[in-house]
Formats: C-alpha cells, structure tokens, sequence
C-alpha cells in the first residue's frame, strides 16, 4: 500500500505552483480564450490557453515527484497533462484547479486568480496551497494542514518551501467573520438566493461582489463561508479545509450531514466532476446550521429542464 504523499507535495509543488504564476501572468498579455465549454454558467464555461499549459505543467510535476504521489487517483479541472501515470484508485486523491477565477483571468477585470491543488481523502481534505500571482508585487500564498494555516506574501529571492515555512499559522489571529456568505451554483437564481441569505441576517454575496480570491479572504474572516449548489472538486474543498481547520463545518443542506467526497457526478455540461446537491460551509457553525434551515427544501437538481 502506498505511504501518504503529503510531506512529497509540500515539499516539491509550491516551486511549481511559483513558476506556474509566472507563465500565467506572462500569458495574460496575449489573446489566450479558447471555446469548447457549454454548461450556461459563463464562469464556468471559461477556458484559456494557460489553463491547460499550466495544468500541464503541474501534473508533470506531481508525476515525478515520487512514487507515492504517482500512487494518487488525481482529477483535474482539464484534459492536459499526463494523466495516466497515475492511480485510477486509491485512498489519496490529488485536485487541481489550474487557473481559479479563469473568467476574471481571461477578461483582465481583476486579479483575483490563483494556481491551486488539493490532497484530500474520501473522508475529507489533507492539505491545499494556493498561489495568487497577482496578489501583491511578487504574488502570495495560503497553504493549509494540520500544522496549521499560512498565508502571506510571496519572495522570489527566497525559494517557495521557505517562504512558506517562515510564515506564521494565521489560526490563532483570525478574526471574528463578518457574516459574509458567498452564494453561488445556483446559476440565474444567484441573485435570487443570495437575497433569501441576506433575510436570515447574514449577508448573501455573489461573485462579482468579492474583493479578490474566496481563500485569503475567508481565512482572513472577511468572508464566513459559501452556500454552493453543485460545487466542484477542484477548488470548493479548499473552503471545507479552511473552515474545519478554523473550527467549523462544510454539510449538506437537505439532511445537515457533514460532506464527504464519497459521492461526486460527472456534470457532462460542464465537463467536470461535482458533489452533489447544496453545501453550506462557514467557520461560525451556528451559521451553517441557519443556512441548512434556509436551505434545506431547496432543489438539489443543478439542470431543472
């Protein structure tokens, strides 16, 4: 049975994950769009050119870096990179998100984007880093595990393992949330659920309200926590590590069961894999338990047709 391949992806991908920002932010400045996607969410359906080089790129890295992390199943967001050498079983799953927030990426109306990677069990997430190259003058980080959560500023006289360990756990600083819950999933009924949040007393936010990347502003605790319909695979499971490392919880709406990843559905609309039915994910537990009363009879069908 293969060891546990965390210690080999904390090790060698935050260099990748570096060098990989560095194509992203360089690509930006050429025509990169590329069609193919068809789901109706405009978020969604965005692909690049750097998406699939970066996700290129990363999944060579993950493919040498050892013969435990070879031993991984892995998902990925797109079809690029060396996807055969690895497990199509096994209890360590590898999730990539090669350009998170590849709509605000591709159209240049914000910064917000990160290269992002997950190790996670069927049980729930291991570890999950995630590099914002335009956040800040030379890019920043979040990296969370059991010994804690970092996040911070980017030094490129500095190689990534060691900036990373030289910043301190966020964990015991966080401040108290702000009652901000990002909705999203719920397609043209965004608007709509979002307001049905703000009733409870919290205050439902969407997308294009979010002053940058979900991760860093949710560890912050400038945002509680998200009410996801259908989320993905790729970069939802990093707000459930965040939010259990910070004390609180990621559950399904219509029965209140902790999420697992024992469960996920291929959306063929969108080309990609999801968890089923409606999460609610927040710090504040007592807000999980309003946004499953909220929630709780809501459709659990992404495509009503």
């Amino acid at each position: 049975m293969a060891g546990d391949p965390t210690a080999a992806i904390a090790a060698h991908l935050p260099g990748v994950l570096r060098w990989s920002g560095a194509i992203a932010r360089r690509l930006r400045h050429h025509d990169i769009a590329v069609g193919g996607k068809a789901s109706g969410s405009a978020d969604t359906d965005a692909l690049t050119l750097t998406d699939l080089a970066v996700q290129e790129l990363v999944v060579a890295a993950l493919r040498d870096a050892g013969p435990e992390v070879r031993a991984c199943r892995i998902e990925a967001e797109e079809a690029a990179g060396d996807l055969g050498r690895f497990s199509g079983e096994g209890r360590f799953t590898i999730a990539l998100d090669p350009i998170d927030g590849t709509r605000e990426y591709r159209d240049r109306t914000g910064d917000g984007y990160a290269v992002m990677l997950h190790l996670r069990t069927p049980e729930t997430v291991r570890y999950s880093l995630v590099y914002l190259p335009a956040d800040g003058p030379e890019g920043s980080w979040l990296e969370a595990s059991e010994a804690g959560i970092r996040l911070g500023p980017d030094d490129g006289t500095r190689p990534a393992r060691a900036v990373l360990d030289a910043l301190p756990d966020l964990a015991p600083s966080r401040r108290a949330g702000s009652r901000r819950v990002l909705v999203s999933g719920f397609l043209t009924a965004d608007p709509e659920r979002a307001r049905a949040v703000s009733a409870t007393g919290l205050e439902g936010v969407l997308g294009a309200e979010r002053p940058g990347s979900l991760y860093p502003l949710m560890a912050r605790g400038e945002i509680e926590g998200v009410l996801f319909h259908t989320p993905n695979v790729y970069d939802f499971p990093v707000c459930l590590h965040l939010a259990r490392l910070l004390g609180g919880d990621a559950v399904w709406v219509h029965d209140g069961r902790p999420v697992d990843f024992h469960r996920c559905w291929r959306d063929e609309r969108a080309s990609m894999l999801r968890l089923p039915g409606i999460v609610a994910c927040a710090v504040d537990r007592a807000v999980v338990r309003t946004l499953v009363d909220l929630a709780r009879d809501w459709s659990p069908v992404r495509y009503p047709d």
